[in-house]
């Protein structure tokens, strides 16, 4: 779809003659316009005991289940806790240490970034260049809080905000007390230097899950992304607990009964599509079963410590853009869970949540329109426009060329993002932030001859992120394109205003040019003129004549242009007659 609308759009610059050219972005289709993503992490239970018969938390085995879709078949990705709750928020693999639950709390050196951005080394704290969750919330304007139940009990254990062990100390906390049931292991925020290194931020983001419901107040005052962690007594791990209550998983259920409800009535939810996702961090130790793909990281060969994965431990989704009673039995996994979380933020992906075999939640989770919403909302999530050239030689004579934005909101803030398709090997690159919580509307982007950039903007007001809106610009190549070849006579000419200020000129009947290329859409630029003369253009077989001739000189102008499927291409253009200028080629999504 995007391809054609750029076809169309060159078509109308070839009829009107004009070089100037933008083409308005589309909002991103894949998921719902989910507004906040609220995460409840549980302990230590097979989906065979927590939804089969006779389950000791029919709340949540049968009444949130009916409420909400069921992944029967959802994994953890190891043993034992610590690892499953790094991978959730970094996509970072198990490791020997944190399979041990980081009985140490020490630095994870050398920390060398190794495939698919995993630290290598021995220890527990990622190093600072690592990143989670909360950095790629941050830096896209969005909010995020991590809740812990207990954090700060007994100050003489942990801090009430930002509760850890001294770094490279041994952790007190991995057994509860009677007055505190805080396991820092639980806890995966604390693990990274970008979040413990910055006080501030630590201290303001990493509280006591007694801030939630003033939180939950108003949607403005309810982070995007909340992730809450009960302590070892309500998260059903202790059985009997500390404190003398039962424990178990009976336990965790009357937890959920007491904070699904306020979650699920906030305004946050009801207004800007929440969605509740209720896991748990592993199976039994028995199930070391796995899906999607999951593969071991480079500091453990072995995920489950004894087999591939965490075992099946199901998960229950609540959403407004859920329809009750769903079931689906496609695998998902806690890497799954970051990669949809990314998605539904317009975010690159973390770690192992960009592997092949990962597959976001899709339709089969999100069976009905999004209820209520901005609908009935006093703070509808705002819509985003973004603009940018289809060609930049329509817009500019260089690769520096303007992209610009608004929204339907007057106070919107925006997030600003760029990639480039194609490239390497034909991937795309990963998201780099522009702009971000930023008033302004437009900005020149330098861009480099022969790449093709998708920039995508979404605005956030009044605490609601709209939907991520895009665009796509192709930069011309230069007048020697890599593998291009000229025969005949051709002579480089400078032009004030022409793509780069240059043009290649030949006026030798026969003279061609010559180019084998992978990558999909084609458009030629040069001159027409009062001398212009004609050339043929044969891409792929197909030959079409054109006549350069006009009334008066038009630099940068689109001469000719095709749609075709991104592949290996092989172009060749050839002058008939008259004076034939070239000034440059945009094929998009070029491979290199």
């Amino acid at each position: 779809m995007r391809g054609r609308r750029w076809l169309i759009a060159l078509a109308a610059a070839l009829a009107l003659g004009a070089p100037a050219l933008a083409v308005p972005g589309t909002a991103t289709a894949a998921l719902p316009p989910i507004g906040h993503v609220f995460v409840i992490v549980l302990e230590n239970e097979s989906a065979s005991t927590t939804f089969g018969p006779g389950s000791p938390a029919p709340y949540l085995s049968q009444t949130l289940r009916a409420e909400g879709a069921y992944l029967p078949n959802y994994y953890a990705v190891g043993h034992e806790s610590n690892d499953n709750y790094i991978a959730m928020i970094s996509g970072q693999a198990p490791s020997a240490q944190n399979q041990s639950d980081c009985q140490f709390y020490d630095d994870l050196e050398p920390g060398t970034i190794g495939a698919y951005g995993q630290a290598e080394g021995s220890g527990c704290i990622y190093p600072s260049d690592v990143p989670t969750i909360a950095d790629q919330l941050d830096a896209s304007g969005l909010t995020w809080r991590d809740y812990n139940e207990s954090m700060g009990a007994d100050p003489t254990r942990e801090a009430a905000e930002c509760g850890h062990p001294g770094v490279n100390s041994v952790d007190n906390t991995q057994k509860a007390t009677a007055t505190d049931e805080y396991a820092t292991r639980h806890n995966p925020f604390v693990y990274f230097h970008s979040i413990i290194d910055n006080t501030t931020l630590c201290d303001e983001n990493v509280v006591n899950l007694d801030l939630l419901p003033r939180d939950l107040a108003s949607a403005a005052t309810t982070p995007n992304y909340v992730f809450i962690t009960p302590d070892l007594c309500d998260d059903g791990h202790d059985s009997p607990c500390a404190n003398g209550q039962p424990g178990g998983l009976a336990q965790a259920d009357q937890f959920l009964r007491q904070w699904v409800p306020q979650i699920t009535s906030s305004p946050a939810f009801t207004q800007q599509h929440g969605l509740l996702i209720i896991t748990f961090d592993e199976a039994d130790t028995s199930d070391t079963s796995s899906c999607c793909g999951e593969i071991p990281g480079p500091n453990s060969l072995s995920p489950g410590a004894g087999g591939p994965g965490g075992g099946v431990v199901g998960a229950v989704l609540l959403s407004p853009c859920i329809a009750p009673g769903t079931v689906s039995a496609t695998p998902y996994n806690h890497y799954t869970m970051l990669r949809s979380v990314e998605d539904m933020f317009g975010l690159p992906y973390l770690g192992y949540a960009g592997l092949p075999g990962e597959t976001s939640f899709g339709s089969d989770v999100f069976t009905q329109s999004c209820q209520g919403g901005s609908a009935s909302s006093s703070s509808p999530p705002p819509v985003t426009h973004v603009r940018a050239p289809a060609i930049a030689s329509s817009a500019s004579i260089s690769a520096r060329f303007p992209v610009s934005w608004s929204a339907n909101e007057s106070g919107a803030r925006f997030t600003v993002q760029v990639r480039r398709l194609g490239g390497q090997a034909g991937t795309s690159g990963a998201w780099r932030t522009l702009l971000t919580a930023t008033a302004q509307r437009s900005l020149r982007f330098a861009g480099r001859a022969g790449r093709t950039y998708q920039f995508q903007v979404r605005a956030v007001a009044d605490g609601a992120p709209g939907a991520w809106t895009s665009a796509d610009t192709i930069v011309p190549t230069r007048l020697r394109p890599t593998g291009g070849h000229y025969r005949g006579a051709w002579r480089v000419r400078h032009v004030r205003d022409a793509w780069q200020r240059h043009a290649i000129v030949s006026s030798a009947a026969g003279a061609t040019f010559t180019l084998r290329y992978d990558g999909g859409e084609l458009a030629v630029i040069g001159e027409r003129s009062p001398h212009g003369g004609t050339l043929r253009v044969t891409l792929d077989g197909h030959s079409h004549s054109v006549s350069l001739h006009s009334a008066r000189t038009r630099v940068r102008q689109v001469i000719y242009v095709r749609r075709v499927r991104a592949g290996r291409h092989r172009l060749t253009i050839r002058v008939l007659s008259g004076t034939v200028a070239i000034e440059g080629l945009a094929i998009g999504s070029r491979r290199t």
